[in-house]
Formats: structure tokens, sequence, C-alpha cells
């Protein structure tokens, strides 16, 4: 009898036992916010459980929230330039605050004035040594490094009479790299290179405030004409394009290849260290239904994570911290791994894009200009786009970056410090990683008998021939979800007089005589096409500009704003054509269209104006 009850017993503890085991385990949200002494928030810090590989990185405000297994954990928290604090007892249900303080070495190093910035610029330059690069929360990195850094020559666009040359077309352009690049430069207390300074790129920096599209079309057009403030006689038109946003519930599936430079160049912390970070906070981003892989190349290339879910962000994370710098640049084999594992993954009807992240110094293999342009124009036919983000100084590569990002149907952005990567990854990341239009062209016809001639602001680099607008072959810019595009004419009027517009001998086998419509209502017809993303054949839209326009202090937010920018941009270029701006005209009109700002950016550049005038 008592084995009975002894085996009844032993078998009920089984029982109970095994019960308790496949129970589900009970886990507990901790979260909290990492701050600097500032009280800033600190944006990609690493937040872990310690001793486990549990944890997570905090978002644009300071905020993270990771799961434990137990009610309160010992927390590690680290960013770079930071000491690494421990944190013993973060319950659930208890917010911590987290205050990291910058770590002695980086104390030495940090909070230089504008004038001890412009002279440590000044002594480098003499000694061949760059100047500082602008790191995360205003850490500076004094690494002797010679300058190698490459721009593309930038002659710029010339006056054309209407009556000889009524058609301007151009290739739409969303990059904003140029913007950031200069402002690396001013903060460092240097005059950016004249050829660093693409003015389309410094106006599409700035979001502007233009009406959502209606019906089918992914885009609205928005035109406005106004009198020129830097040439009283000449007129302005800016035209403006808004892309559908897209809610990111709505956004398709993304198959995600980041590509990361891990040479031996990368080997600054306004490079890897900071790459790192930024992507953070793009992994942040994702949603269960996307898929990263990562391909890194240094002396050759290599897949350091297999196609993983989004949802798996700790697996993501680790793979990054992982990351260091070292060896030669074989960049081409980096480029055809990335193109292969996207097409192994690729989503029909999805999002499928490379992220090219690198400061463009590629030196094995393919790594001229031409081989690695042929090289993505020919597999970009798979559908795979191509996002090209640029790091660091001293040898950026910033013509590489624009030929790669233009030849792979994608976009170019500089990441000089971590709200740019906010920016860019998290503020912009419908516009920056999913694409509602490509192949965007631009067409317009002026007419004679009320102009008499323009210019297009910017855009060199865009620029296309008549022929190529109807041209289905020929590759554009693309426009992201949300993102906007602004482009300025100036324009001299029927009956100005003007020495830009130059002359030229009577023609000896023509008569001159041209068929000119004489209606004097409309001062130019605006054309566009486009095609949507997997398509191949474009769609036409137009608009027709009246002729008149307003006076320039009447004119719209989105008006003064670009016009403040374009002739900064001028300014900076010392251009021929900037008539009377000056610095106190840019501001005067850049304080007068602030506009909503929600996100800072245009008093940054009003800031960043006062610094250019102590520069002179």
């Amino acid at each position: 009898m008592k084995k009975k009850q002894l085996f009844f017993l032993l078998g009920f503890g089984l029982l109970f036992l095994g019960a308790w085991r496949s129970a589900p385990t009970a886990t507990y949200t901790i979260q909290g916010q990492v701050l600097d002494e500032q009280g800033s928030a600190i944006i990609g810090a690493t937040v872990l459980v310690a001793g486990t590989q549990t944890g997570t990185v905090t978002d644009v405000s300071g905020q993270f929230q990771l799961q434990s297994k137990d009610s309160c954990a010992t927390l590690t928290v680290s960013y770079l330039g930071y000491e690494t604090k421990v944190i013993k007892k973060a319950c659930a249900g208890k917010p911590v605050k987290v205050v990291l303080a910058a770590s002695q070495m980086q104390l030495q190093e940090v909070i230089v004035t504008q004038d001890m910035r412009k002279a440590h610029a000044k002594e480098r330059l003499a000694t061949g040594m760059a100047a500082p690069s602008y790191a995360p929360h205003g850490h500076y990195d004094y690494t002797p490094v010679h300058n190698t850094e490459d721009y593309d020559v930038i002659n710029e666009n010339r006056f054309y009479k209407a009556d000889d040359t009524p058609l301007s077309t151009f290739s739409i352009d969303v990059d904003a790299a140029s913007y950031s690049n200069v402002r690396r430069f001013l903060k460092n207390g240097q005059k950016p290179p004249k050829d660093a300074v693409r003015i389309e790129e410094m106006i599409n920096y700035f979001d502007y405030e233009y009406p959502q599209p209606k019906g089918n079309e992914p885009f609205e057009v928005i035109t406005e004409l106004a009198d020129c403030p830097w040439q009283p006689k000449h007129k302005l038109l800016h035209i403006g394009l808004q892309g559908k946003t897209i809610p990111m519930d709505n956004l398709p599936a993304s198959n995600l290849v980041f590509l990361l430079d891990v040479s031996g160049s990368m080997n600054a912390p306004n490079k890897l260290p900071l790459l790192k970070s930024a992507f953070k906070l793009l992994v942040n981003q994702l949603r269960p239904q996307d898929k990263v892989s990562i391909v890194v190349y240094a002396g050759a290339a290599g897949l350091v994570l297999e196609p993983t879910d989004g949802n798996d962000k700790p697996k993501i994370l680790e793979a990054l911290d992982r990351l260091e710098a070292g060896g030669s640049t074989a960049g081409g084999a980096g480029i055809q791994l990335a193109y292969k594992t996207a097409r192994a993954q690729f989503i029909k009807g999805g999002n499928n894009r490379i992220i090219l992240a690198t400061d463009g110094d590629f030196n094995v293999g393919a790594s001229s200009d031409g081989e690695m342009v042929r090289l993505v124009e020919e597999e970009r036919k798979s559908g795979v786009f191509l996002t090209v983000l640029g790091f660091g100084m001293g040898n950026y590569k910033d013509n590489k970056m624009q030929k790669l990002s233009q030849a792979g149907n994608g976009n170019h952005a500089y990441i000089d410090e971590m709200e740019e990567a906010k920016k860019v990854l998290v503020t912009e990341f419908g516009g920056t990683l999913f694409t509602i239009a490509k192949d965007v062209k631009i067409q317009i016809e002026f007419n004679p008998a009320t102009v008499a001639g323009y210019r297009l602001i910017g855009y060199e680099n865009r620029l296309l021939n008549k022929e190529d607008f109807n041209d289905d072959k020929k590759d554009a810019g693309e426009l992201g979800s949300g993102h906007t595009v602004t482009a300025l004419y100036e324009i001299i009027p029927a009956g100005v007089k003007s020495d830009f517009l130059g002359s030229v001998d009577p023609l000896k086998y023509q008569n001159g005589a041209k068929k000119t419509n004489t209606a004097t209502t409309e001062i130019a017809t605006v054309k566009l096409r486009y095609k949507l993303p997997d398509g191949d054949e474009s769609k036409l839209t137009q608009r027709i500009v009246s002729a008149g326009g307003l006076a320039f202090d009447r004119s719209s937010e989105n008006f003064r704003w670009s016009a403040a920018v374009a002739g900064f941009g001028m300014l900076l270029r010392d251009s021929e054509f900037k008539g009377t701006t000056t610095y106190q005209n840019c501001r005067e009109w850049a304080k007068s269209a602030l506009g909503k700002d929600k996100n800072d950016y245009r008093r940054e550049f009003v800031r960043l104006l006062d610094t250019t005038e102590m520069l002179r």
C-alpha cells in the first residue's frame, strides 16, 4: 500500500513538473531614456541586459524598450565618445533615466569655439592635414590625413535665348548630399570647394509645404512666378513636385542589402562607428515582413548576415556591432555580391534595394568611375535600386557617389552626424527607401513672346538632350514616398536687355525666320514624364505657367525659402550670376520664410549663414 502511495505521489510530482516546464515563460518590459549631460537625447545608444545578447538601441528621442525574463535586470549602456554606464537595478514599470558622460579622452577635443575651429582649420590646411571632422554630439576627430577628396567640375548653367533654344530638359534630383557636406566644411571653419556646392541639392535638402497629390498620379506639380530678388528686372519661376506620402503600414515589404565598406580607410570615428550607429536607427524602423542581409567588403567581399527577418533586430544589431575596419577596398566585388544577394531574395512588387555605405575610396578590382558605373547600370536591370550613403572626410569621393547613385536608380546622401542619419533614415525613411515614380524628367517650353532668356539654377549634372524627354530608354531620377523636388529658373522677360544673352553673327544659310506664338498670357509650359516603379512605359503630364507674377515679398514661403538657399549657394560658388545677393539678403529672405520648421532644419540654415559670414 505504501509503495502504491509512493508511486502515485511520484507520478503526480512528475506530471506537475512537466506541466510547470511547459508553461510559457513570463517576460517583462524594461524601458527608459538615454541622455547626455546637457539633457539632449542620445540617438543610437546600445542598451544590453548584462551578460546576455538581449538588447536594443535608443530611438530618435533617446527612448528604449527591451524584454527581460526577470522583472529587474542589470543594464549596460554605451555610445561612441561616452563612458559606458551600468544600471544595476532597472525594473519593469519604472522607466529609468540614464545620463552618459563624455569620455575624458573626448573631452580634451570637444567644445571648441568657432574662432578656435577656424584657427585649427587654417593651421591644419597649412600643414597638409585635413580639418577636424564633425562627429556625433559635437565631438571632433583630429586624425592627420592627406586630403584626397574628389569632386566633379561644375560649369554653371548659362542663359539661353528663348527664340533660339525654347526647350530646357533635365532629370529630377532628390539628392541632398551637397548640403550636409557643405555644412560639414562650414562647421569646421572652412569654405567648401566650389565644386562641392550643387545648388539644386541644397534647395532640395529642405521640405516644402506643397499639397499632396490628388487622384492616381504619384505626385503633384506646383508652379509659381515672382520677381527675382537679386536681379530686379528678372523673374524667378519656381517649380515644385510633391510625392504622394504612403503610410508606413501600406509600404510594400522590403528586401534590403546593407553593403558596408569596412576597409582600412573607414577606420575613423566619423566613418565606421558613425555608420554602425546610423544603421542601428534604420534597423529600428524595420517591420516583420522586411528582410535584411549584410554584405561587407575590404580586400574581398563577404556575406556576414544571411537574409534575416526585420523583427529579429538583436541578430541584425549583433552583426553590425561585430564589424571592424581594415584592409584595402574591393568595391566592385562588394557591389556584385550585394546585387546577387538582392536578386536571390527578390520580392515581386516589393522594395528591393541595396544601401551602400562608404567613403567612396575604392582601390581594388573594378574601381574606376567608368567601370563602376557600367557595372551598376548592368545590375540595375534586375529591378534592384541603389541608395548611396557617404561618410567621412579627407578621402571622400563625392564624384563617384554621385555617379553610382544615378546609375543605380537611387539617391545619394552624406551622413556627417547622427542628426543627419536621423533625417535620412528615420524622418525621411519612406522617401529615402521607397520609390513611387522612376525616370522622372522635366521639359520646359518657354514662350519667346514673353521670355527673352532663361537659366536653370543648378542641375548641371542632370541636364538631358531635348530628344531624351520622349525616349523611354533614357534613365532619369527617382521620386520617393513623400519626397519634394524643387527647381528654379531665372527668366529675362521679353523687352529687357541683358548682357547675359550675348549676340551672334547673322546666319549665312538660314534667313532666321521662326514661327512664334504671339500670345502673351503664357510664359511657359511645364511637361513631365515618369514611370511607375515596375513600369517600362512613361506617362505624360503638363501644366501651363501664366505670365505676370507677384512681387517677391508677396510670394509664398516656399518661393522665398528656395530663393534664399539658391542665393547662398551662388555666394559660396562666387557665381557670376549672383547679382546683388549678400549674406544679409539671404538671412532676411530665409527668416521671412521659416514656416513650421518642425525639425529645425531651416533655423539651422540661418545659423549656418552666420557661421559663413565669420569665415570671410
